[in-house]
């Protein structure tokens, strides 16, 4: 198909563009103009991602490392300029759950997992990523200074739902998942987690008991029912390294 050209400089003209949409926008317009710029002039974008396909990309993710936005003067990682690429091939949806879904290569998750919040209707994005909630595999981050860090498939996903920008990407922002309850798109969320936690809650309760505490836990809730507290994190073993 003609959009899936290898120089994405057609699809960024904004003069009378009839390409495909996503949101009612030209799809690569989702990432701000600033990042474009260097993504297309970055020498991995045209070294690297030149001639891409669906089935070609998914190797090229296979071979990330990290996540991350920019870094330094604000160059460009690997990992945005495959999402950029993914705007400007736009694969068939089965195909990117496939990539979303597959376990053998964790940096093409989260790659489909940024993919599917930029580009999928709000009820989709929930019932497609909240299953990643509990994946606990370990990503490597490059941070905007340039220096690195660990995070946590779910704490990426967690982002990707609640946050309005990550990796240098500003995001559409999602209706609260209680709204889309409320409307009958999704049902109600059952935490993974839940038979753990109420074992953990009684614990806990029992301890205060025998210790003569009446004080509750501090638990942060994000607004989408993903409730988090650190005391529970310790005792999951959730806690980021």
């Amino acid at each position: 198909m003609s959009h899936h050209a290898p120089d994405a400089t057609r699809m960024l003209d904004t003069r009378g563009y009839t390409g495909p949409t996503i949101h009612n926008t030209n799809p690569l317009h989702l990432l701000e103009t600033p990042v474009r710029d260097r993504i297309t002039d970055s020498y991995y974008w045209k070294e690297q991602c030149f001639a891409l396909n669906a089935a070609t990309l998914c190797d090229k993710a296979s071979t990330l490392t990290y996540i991350g936005g920019t870094y330094g003067q604000q160059k460009p990682t690997p990992f945005l300029c495959l999402l950029f690429k993914l705007l400007q091939l736009l694969p068939e949806k089965e195909i990117v759950l496939l990539y979303l879904r597959q376990r053998e290569f964790k940096y093409l998750t989260a790659l489909a997992a940024f993919y599917v919040r930029l580009t999928f209707e709000a009820k989709e994005v929930f019932r497609v990523l909240e299953p990643l909630l509990g994946d606990w595999r370990k990503l490597r981050r490059r941070t905007r200074e340039g220096g690195w860090r660990v995070d946590h498939m779910d704490q990426f996903v967690d982002d990707l739902l609640v946050k309005d920008r990550v990796c240098a990407t500003s995001l559409r922002k999602l209706p609260s998942r209680m709204i889309l309850e409320d409307l009958g798109q999704l049902e109600v969320r059952i935490s993974p987690l839940g038979e753990e936690i109420e074992d953990i809650d009684r614990d806990d309760d029992d301890e205060r008991r025998s210790n003569g505490s009446g004080e509750d836990d501090v638990e942060a809730v994000n607004g989408n029912g993903h409730a988090v507290s650190q005391e529970r994190e310790q005792h999951l073993g959730l806690t980021a390294i």
